[in-house]
């Protein structure tokens, strides 16, 4: 079975082993009769078998719906609540002076030389001070005054291009309240994109912080012709005079200064409709160019309310802690998620998370130590590096603590997959791990990326909560599906969530329909009140990616390739486009790696390989016969035509040269493969690999290739 494969390997000796298996089957018995009385785990059990979600008629290809939404789709959180600034104002009344928005006081920053000569800034931080809905909610409206002051108009584009922090969502809010349309950008991409990103939506106002303003805004802000003003969320910032004539810089305290002396006027037509866009989000594109998603009001509502039906008694006694880039889809939906529910969010980073992180000073406290959350989200590359992190420090314990935690590790992987819990091992093993994270987290929730299912275990096992995994795009306004809570199968993404069907088509090229057994199998279709407008100024893209159906109801086509399970659960097994999302988040187009390397006179065919479990791109080449022997006889390298392909030592030769030629052909660092296998034999459509036409058969590749795959990745060959 999947848990066998999981489970830890030990070195007890094999008779102690058999009297400690015997005392966990007495321990196991003697608790299991109290544990099904007092437990509600039974109706969890029971939940977990029942069926999630159905097809809404019998033919092939019929959409999937949650079984809680078969008749209607939800897009509605609250009555009357059809636009976001009627969301915040209805919890502003309902939750008035409880606690919102919380940051963390600086109370030391200070450099820390390393041995190497580099200098690291450590900061000592104090308690949370937070803000309430009223404040929060009088903070916004100022500032969109104060934005009205500057003159900005409705339905017109501003920009944010700003770390996660309090005053992103104060200034969304003063967004959504004004009907502007927020224009938000990863905080880490590049100047390219940010440039395309800002002149593109023709903002003559962005929202920032001084140190994105230093390092990332100064160089460009000449390539922004309209920019006229600057808001710094943080104060102003010591060297700002050498911005270009007409670009004026503001604080977001001046701005809420402007907008409390303003005269309200009539700000009701200002209110937006359910249709307008709430924010245009650039998420990466296959060329290099990110795309401007045009998400409406009604859009984020429909996915909020999808999102929250999973989280069951979401409210006032949760906490959040947010610190995913609010840019991102996952992250601005779970905050909403938790603002329109009363739950308070706390703010940090990934440098100041854990007591462990970079920022941190050694022997103060990270932001969870402090806050204890309830809720979290993290992307996969977040939760393998917890993972790791504690697999190491297991690999340093005693031989018997070592043999313990396995022990009770394994026990508690075998309980699980029952539907059991394990009260015990949860307060004396796993404790200590459940304090990496605060000690209170009752539900992970993940997306982003795929989670391996490995990890998914053991962040089940160890932090003692389940681990929520979403399907979702920037396109469906992050909504999709989401596994629930007590569903603690691996490797599914769970059903439709409420506010949306989803349905499979026929991939005839990659051999998936959806009338295949024992499941249906085809590329996956989202449909619902959440799928977006379209791509901000690009109608070729927006035509190829959105439908819309004889009911009018609109269907993002998402190039992913899903198989429904016996219980209406979504699984994804394959990706239709050759763009892959690496386990950090950045999107490698393989074609586009393959495009810049194909020509070398090296070599002769390239198909490269990217799996979002993974950091880096891999490669399989076919290499030129003429070329490689000469290479090898170069480097001084004797041995037949096979021998010479098979040598790590010709395969280390041949990738400096790629690496040369993607650095000429100007791809990112993570674009370059990093590992390759050199094939002997060329590919022909008789062999499969290729098209008559020559084109690469990427999954009949994949599995010629899995051993190689398996030893790049540094995984376990059998």
């Amino acid at each position: 079975s999947q848990a066998t494969k999981m489970k830890l390997k030990h070195n007890i000796n094999p008779v102690l082993l058999q009297f400690i298996n015997l005392i966990i089957l007495v321990y196991t018995f003697v608790t299991y009769i109290p544990w099904y009385i007092l437990s509600g785990s039974r109706q969890a059990i029971a939940k977990a078998k029942q069926v999630k979600a159905r097809p809404v008629n019998n033919k092939p290809g019929g959409a999937y719906r949650s079984v809680n939404s078969l008749h209607c789709l939800a897009s509605v959180l609250y009555p009357g609540c059809d636009t976001l600034d009627k969301v915040f104002k209805y919890a502003k009344t309902k939750y008035k002076d409880r606690k919102l928005l919380g940051t963390r006081e600086i109370l030391k920053e200070e450099d820390e030389i390393q041995p190497s000569g580099k200098v690291f800034k450590k900061v000592i931080l104090g308690k949370y001070n937070w803000l309430s809905y009223e404040d929060v909610y009088i903070k916004a409206v100022n500032f969109g005054n104060g934005l009205a002051v500057l003159g900005q108009q409705p339905k017109t584009n501003i920009a944010i291009f700003c770390e996660t922090r309090a005053e992103w969502m104060i200034a969304a809010q003063a967004c959504f309240m004004c009907n502007y349309q927020l224009v938000t950008l990863y905080a880490t991409l590049g100047g390219p994109a940010i440039v395309h990103g800002l002149n593109e939506t023709e903002v003559t106002t962005i929202i920032t912080s001084k140190e994105l303003m230093q390092t990332k805004l100064k160089e460009i802000v000449s390539q922004v012709p309209l920019l006229r003003h600057i808001i710094t969320v943080d104060g102003k910032p010591t060297t700002w005079a050498e911005f270009p004539k007409g670009v004026i810089v503001h604080t977001m305290a001046s701005v809420q200064a402007m907008g409390a002396k303003a005269d309200p006027g009539n700000k009701q037509q200002a209110r937006p409709a359910p249709s307008d866009i709430a924010v245009i989000m650039y998420t990466s594109g296959s060329t290099g160019v990110p795309k401007g998603v045009m998400i409406s009001h009604c859009n984020l509502i429909a996915g909020i309310t999808g999102m929250a039906e999973r989280i069951p008694n979401l409210g006032e006694k949760d906490i959040y802690i947010g610190y995913l880039p609010l840019a991102h889809v996952l992250e601005l939906s779970a905050e909403l998620v938790c603002l329109s529910h009363g739950c308070p969010i706390g703010y940090s980073s990934p440098q100041t998370l854990a007591d462990q992180s970079s920022k941190i000073k050694k022997g103060s406290k990270g932001d969870v130590t402090t806050l204890k959350p309830t809720l979290m989200a993290a992307v996969p590359e977040i939760m393998d590096r917890i993972y790791k992190n504690v697999m190491n420090k297991v690999n340093e314990m005693t031989t018997f603590q070592r043999n313990l935690f396995i022990l009770a590790y394994n026990y508690k992987m075998e309980q699980i997959s029952k539907g059991y819990t394990t009260p015990l091992c949860d307060s004396l093993i796993f404790r200590k791990v459940r304090m990496l994270l605060g000690g209170k987290i009752r539900i992970l929730l993940c997306g982003g990326a795929p989670l391996s299912a490995a990890t998914q275990r053991f962040m089940n096992i160890c932090f003692c909560c389940p681990v929520g995994q979403g399907y979702g795009l920037t396109e469906s306004a992050g909504a999709g599906t989401i596994t629930e809570v007590w569903d603690y199968t691996t490797g599914r993404v769970g059903a439709p969530l409420v506010c949306c069907e989803i349905k499979l088509r026929n991939w005839e090229e990659g051999g998936y329909y959806n009338t295949d057994k024992p499941y249906p199998r085809g590329e996956i279709l989202i449909g619902g009140p959440n799928v977006t407008v379209g791509y901000y100024k690009n109608e070729v893209r927006t035509k190829k990616d959105f439908t819309v159906d004889e009911n009018g109801q609109r269907w993002l086509h998402t190039g992913d390739i899903g198989e429904f399970q016996h219980d209406g659960c979504l699984k994804i097994i394959d990706r239709k486009k050759d763009l892959v999302k690496l386990q950090a988040g950045e999107y490698v187009s393989l074609g586009k790696v393959e495009a810049a390397l194909k020509n070398l006179p090296l070599v002769d065919n390239i198909c490269a390989y990217a799996s979002s479990f993974h950091s880096y791109v891999i490669g399989f080449v076919v290499p030129n016969q003429k070329e490689l022997a000469e290479l090898a006889r170069k480097k001084g390298f004797k041995g037949t035509w096979e021998e010479i392909c098979n040598s790590p030592e010709m395969e280390k030769e041949v990738l400096k040269v790629l690496a040369e030629a993607a650095l000429a052909a100007n791809l990112e660092k993570f674009e370059i493969p990093v590992k390759i296998r050199l094939s002997p034999d060329p590919w022909t459509p008789e062999t499969g690999l290729v098209t008559d036409a020559f084109k690469l058969k990427r999954k009949e590749l994949t599995a010629y290739y899995q051993t190689d795959i398996d030893r790049m990745y540094g995984r376990n060959v059998k």
